[in-house]
């Protein structure tokens, strides 16, 4: 019975990361962290980008809550295990096949592409307001087709 609930708090822990991930990157990145994130919509020079701060703060978060849930296992230690299970989600998916900051990701499968037209949209837009998409693992539909 435990292991189940352990394995449902990660998987509920990893869909809260996407739904605070996406108000987060609407309402702060593209808000009052923008000076942060726009690091991000502009051409990179170099292999880290100022936006590289909030993957470590989510990192460090995860490895807190991990550290402090380990002796007994409890529920810091499987929400860590859920959040750093979305950053290796996030890592593979966005810096990996989207942004190819590593060249060995190809795929021409629908949901994928999906996720990579949408991405590409965002990026569109060099401003602080003007973006869509804010999301990395739901799109719209019409990023389907």
């Amino acid at each position: 019975m435990q292991v189940a609930i352990n394995i449902i708090t990660i998987v509920i822990t990893i869909a809260a990361m996407e739904l605070l991930s996406w108000a987060m990157h609407k309402y702060l990145f593209h808000g009052p962290l923008w000076f942060i994130h726009k690091t991000h919509h502009q051409e990179r020079h170099t292999f880290l980008e100022l936006n590289d701060i909030f993957s470590i703060a989510f990192a460090s978060l995860a490895l807190w809550l991990m550290w402090i849930g380990h002796i007994s296992l409890d529920y810091h230690f499987w929400i860590g295990t859920g959040i750093s299970i979305y950053g290796t989600i996030y890592f593979v998916f966005h810096d990996w096949f989207i942004h190819n900051r590593f060249k060995a990701f190809k795929s021409n499968n629908r949901y994928l592409m999906a996720i990579r037209r949408a991405h590409k949209i965002h990026h569109k837009s060099m401003e602080k307001k003007a973006a869509k998409e804010f999301g990395l693992l739901l799109v719209s539909r019409k990023w389907f087709s």
